[in-house]
């Protein structure tokens, strides 16, 4: 399967963003000084697509001036301009002609870094009719609208109207929607989501692909200031801990006191070398000693003191620091290779994980960095971190 158009619902009101919308469509919202719905046309050409649709309304001129036909892009749009009254699924049955055989639905309000290839990759192998990306909602940022089963991706339960008990998980647009599903419908065919995705679901044809990477929004001023600070443009280094920054312990054995840290040759200068050039460093390490009763939280917290206190006398820093008590065997989401370390870590800063790097020593460092779709640099005696951060900042 090949996804080559994006469609893109930009046609609404936006009640909740007033007085800016008095006189402006809501996609023209300025994020760090640029329209948002430039960034989503950026983001649908680093997808690899170039065509786009945009379905509009409410003052479309504006929206259509700013993007005209596409060629500062990189790729071709066109339009399709209906009443500003108009709900989503009116939009797209009137559209229905311009639309390809497969394409991907976004709204013109969110954003998010979604890996695009493993999404068409999902839809092909579960010959979805529609495959949402879904945002796993771990952290409660929103109330959930679905529910999948539970041993697999298919959508069990989709409630637009969020009421059903024991829902985890919610839309936030970038579907690959199969256009006999738009070609069902007729007008007054009212909200999109509302008129199939429920009436999919229960006919076991819609799925999700699932990202723990926070979306962000323009939808209202609530959530603006996150939404701010995701495109403010900040990197940040992920940075293991044993035998990349200091040396590693015999296996089985770990640096329980500050005595037992010992920074390996150049580190603290690599260290540096990221503060300079103002990219966040976050030291990510698993310390299963903790759940083994070698060591205390409290142990940890000295010997992280003392590497703050050495890399202080150097001029340097670590601005944040996380780390996984527990054991291998205990399931949790945050132990490498499992990723959740990374995305504690975007949550908290509202990073885009897709423009920061990971720097490790292990197999796990690494996993955990491509699960989350993190750039990465394994790390090694022969290449060690000073000169992996090296060439990680001369590209």
């Amino acid at each position: 399967m090949s996804v080559k158009q994006a469609v893109i619902l930009a046609g609404g009101r936006g009640e909740r963003l007033k007085p800016f919308t008095d006189e402006h469509p809501k996609p023209m919202y300025p994020v760090q000084g640029v329209p948002f719905i430039d960034r989503l046309v950026s983001q649908v050409k680093g997808f690899g697509i170039e065509k786009v649709l945009l379905l509009l309304g409410y003052k479309a001129e504006q929206i259509m001036e700013e993007l005209g036909d596409g060629e500062r892009f990189g790729l071709h749009i066109d339009y399709d301009v209906t009443p500003p009254e108009y709900d989503t699924g009116d939009r797209l049955y009137h559209a229905k002609d311009m639309l390809d055989e497969k394409f991907i639905l976004m709204y013109c309000d969110n954003y998010c870094p979604i890996d695009f290839d493993r999404l068409v990759k999902d839809a092909s192998e579960n010959d979805a009719l529609i495959q949402l990306s879904v945002y796993s909602n771990k952290d409660g940022y929103t109330k959930n609208n679905l529910r999948l089963c539970k041993d697999s991706e298919k959508v069990e339960v989709y409630d637009k109207s969020r009421k059903e008990k024991d829902l985890a998980g919610v839309d936030i647009g970038y579907a690959v929607i199969d256009r006999s599903i738009v070609d069902a419908l007729s007008m007054p065919a009212g909200n999109f989501a509302a008129a199939v995705y429920a009436k999919t679901c229960n006919e076991g044809r819609m799925y999700a692909t699932v990202t723990d990477h926070r979306y962000y929004s323009i939808g209202s001023f609530e959530r603006m200031h996150l939404t701010e600070e995701f495109f403010s443009g900040k990197k940040a280094a992920f940075l293991d801990r044993d035998g990349t920054l200091n040396e590693r312990p015999p296996r089985a054995c770990y640096v329980e006191k500050p005595e037992d840290f010992k920074w390996l040759p150049g580190a603290i200068e690599a260290v540096k070398m990221l503060n300079d050039r103002g990219i966040i460093t976050v030291l990510i390490s698993n310390q299963p000693g903790i759940a083994r009763g070698n060591m205390t939280e409290a142990d940890l917290e000295a010997v992280n003191a003392k590497m703050q206190r050495e890399l202080e006398a150097a001029g340097a820093h670590m601005d944040h620091i996380y780390f996984c008590p527990h054991n291998w065997d205990e399931g949790c989401d945050c132990r490498k290779p499992k990723p959740g370390m990374l995305y504690m870590a975007q949550r908290d800063l509202s990073l885009n994980l897709s423009d920061c790097v990971l720097f490790g020593d292990d197999d796990r460092d690494i996993a955990a960095a491509d699960a989350a779709r993190v750039e990465y640099h394994l790390v090694s005696e022969e290449y060690p971190l000073i000169n992996a951060v090296k060439d990680w900042l001369a590209k």
